[in-house]
């Protein structure tokens, strides 16, 4: 029997363009199938109550009604708010003191002997190991071993990435080069497990950065990791990728946005798509029920 995977899919813009919102209609669709299938939704990042209000507090129409009834939020939907990724208090004043001690060379050269006892990529890995649901209390094993059905949903790609870059330099206040590309190969490493390694559904947010292509020499908005370096990389790993963007209070996505990289292989070639993971999720079903058939020989 032939099991498609999962697409592959990248919502990327700026704060404030629907990105964690949009997880949502992949939530509602999921909770219409039969039976229901399990959204796994990790947050880096404080978006959780974005998502909820996807339910409970709709937004209204120009004379102030929802345009949608208030909901609970479906029992397919679990999370994770991944904490403890951020430097304490006693780890930045340890910085700070050193700043004002050390020249920048110095301050290249140290390490933090401490970044181990509190390194935030082991615990993000650790939640995927065995995906710990903080609605229920639940714990729902390796990502690794989950098949077709399950959606895996990362809020975001930002706090992901700091989280590497804190593995190797800790609270060190400057990363030197040899530390940047450490951090950025093992964050490479988690983004094509993701996409090529899993057979699971997977959205991920994230936002966007000015550089220089290097191909093309232009300006283009570029997917925000660590540095810049890696940006040109993960485009390729995803089945869409998509910008989002927002237009007064109209929220909208475009698969052909000039200076943006995107890409797409279930929606059309256009601007000002209305925001549905739902299609997306349609087109994919379709094919992956022909895939079955011709596997069988029907």
């Amino acid at each position: 029997m032939s099991d498609l995977t999962g697409p592959k899919i990248l919502l990327q813009g700026d704060a404030g363009t629907g990105k964690t919102y949009a997880i949502g209609t992949i939530v509602d669709w999921a909770a219409a199938q039969t039976p229901p299938r399990e959204v796994f939704c990790l947050f880096t990042e404080n978006g959780l109550e974005t998502l909820l209000g996807y339910w409970i507090d709709p937004p209204v129409d120009a004379n102030g009604k929802p345009i949608r009834p208030v909901r609970p939020v479906p029992a397919n939907l679990r999370w994770h708010v991944l904490k403890g990724l951020t430097i304490g208090l006693d780890g930045q004043m340890a910085a700070v003191k050193n700043a004002g001690l050390l020249n920048y060379q110095a301050l290249a050269a140290g390490t933090d002997p401490s970044r181990g006892a509190n390194n935030p990529a082991q615990k993000l890995l650790e939640a995927f190991a065995n995906f710990p649901d903080d609605r229920t209390g639940t714990k729902h094993g390796n990502i690794g071993q989950w098949g077709a059905d399950k959606i895996l949903c990362v809020d975001s790609l930002s706090e992901v990435a700091q989280a590497y870059s804190k593995m190797i330099v800790g609270n060190k206040a400057v990363m030197a080069q040899n530390e940047y590309m450490v951090a950025q190969n093992n964050c490479m490493n988690l983004i094509r497990y993701w996409t090529q390694g899993a057979a699971f559904t997977f959205v991920l947010t994230a936002h966007l950065q000015r550089q220089v292509n290097e191909i093309t020499g232009s300006i283009q908005l570029m997917t925000k990791a660590i540095g810049k370096a890696m940006s040109d990389d993960i485009p390729q790993n995803f089945s869409e990728v998509i910008f989002c963007y927002r237009e007064g209070t109209q929220f909208f996505w475009d698969t052909a946005p000039v200076g943006v990289a995107s890409k797409t292989r279930y929606l059309p070639l256009k601007a000002k798509i209305t925001p549905d993971l739902g299609f997306i999720m349609d087109k994919w079903l379709t094919r992956a029920k022909a895939a079955t058939g011709v596997a069988n020989g029907s």
